[in-house]
């Protein structure tokens, strides 16, 4: 009994013995997803709406005041250069002709009396009839005379053109798009009434924010899409306002359109504009570990993991666009916020 009983205590050890090793061997180190840098070119999209318009776009005014009597063209006529638009009631008009053509009949027959009496006079003062002084008097009042007609003259002629002024004609080929006056109404001279837009050359104008608009430059050629045709065409950018607006702070942007086929005046437009960064780092969005407002990542070096502060320049759903990672360096890219700074992990079966 006391034999089987010290075997039994001595096989009870050994099993303690070999269960206490089991329990103090070191858990192995956590298994990480990791990705190693590679650089490469990465395009940045920016989509903007826009709009046709003309390139050439027209408020047509008249050169004087009065009452419309007549419109000759909608929203959305076509129109050819010199047909007529609008007419003003010419009457006051004509009465002002009239009376200037008046008072050049009135400086008229001064100006041949004047002419008269210095040509007698001048013959008087060759025969030494009358002194230097007389002759000088008569020859004034012909200066005076002669002067007075032209202004009359000069004040008709003004006349005349504003009684062609009331009618209002078209400056070039083109689209009536607007309409701000109608009959009967009275409008000074300058106020716009007509916007003419000029056929043949249209173009998309976009608002493009203040912290885009660098990546935005003149002769840069950008994807178009329209919305009411679905079809996608290049455009080039032709102008770009020089100062933001004071209320949007935006600044326009005109991109020319080669192809105007089955475009209309108006249309709404989305603007693509694609941005290359050379030597760009990508990676997944996952792997962006962030405390407050710095974006770091966990960089594996010797099997143990380190925080590495980096740049974000761009994203979008799934990955995003970093700055101050090197080629070769070996990025974790799942599980970042359960992981502690200088921690050993596995990148592979180890």
């Amino acid at each position: 009994m006391k034999k089987n009983f010290l075997s039994g205590v001595i096989v009870a050890s050994l099993l303690l013995i070999g269960c206490s090793k089991e329990d103090t061997q070191a858990p192995k180190p956590p298994l990480v997803k990791v990705q190693q840098v590679e650089a490469a070119n990465a395009a940045q999209e920016e989509n903007y709406s826009g709009v046709v318009r003309g390139r050439y776009e027209t408020n047509l005014s008249f050169q004087v005041g009065g009452k419309i009597i007549s419109r000759d063209v909608q929203t959305g006529s076509r129109v050819r250069a010199g047909d007529v638009l609008m007419t003003l009631d010419p009457k006051d008009i004509v009465e002002q002709a009239r009376s200037a053509e008046a008072q050049v009949a009135s400086t008229r027959a001064q100006l041949q009396l004047a002419k008269a009496n210095l040509d007698r006079y001048a013959e008087l003062f060759k025969s030494e009839a009358i002194a230097a002084a007389v002759l000088d008097q008569y020859q004034t009042q012909y200066d005076a005379a002669q002067a007075a007609y032209d202004a009359a003259v000069a004040q008709a002629q003004q006349t005349r053109n504003a009684l062609d002024y009331t009618t209002l004609t078209a400056n070039a080929d083109g689209v009536i798009s607007d309409i701000q006056a109608e009959v009967g109404q009275v409008v000074a001279a300058g106020q716009s009434v007509l916007t003419l837009v000029q056929a043949g050359e249209l173009e998309v104008v976009a608002s493009i924010p203040e912290n885009k608009i660098s990546a935005v430059q003149i002769g840069q050629r950008v994807s178009i899409t329209f919305w009411a045709t679905g079809n996608e065409i290049t455009g080039t950018v032709r102008e770009i306002a020089p100062m933001a607006d004071s209320a949007a702070r935006t600044f326009t942007v005109k991109i020319s359109i080669p192809d105007t086929s089955n475009i209309q005046l108006g249309m709404t437009a989305n603007v693509i504009t694609r941005e290359t960064s050379a030597s760009a780092i990508v990676l997944p969005m996952t792997a962006i570990y962030q405390t407050g407002d710095a974006a770091q990542v966990w960089i594996v070096e010797g099997g143990k993991v380190m925080l590495k502060a980096v740049e974000v320049t761009a994203f979008d759903d799934n990955s995003v666009q970093v700055r101050g990672l090197k080629a070769g360096d070996v990025v974790v890219v799942a599980g970042v916020n359960k992981l502690r700074d200088g921690q050993e992990v596995r990148t592979g079966a180890q």
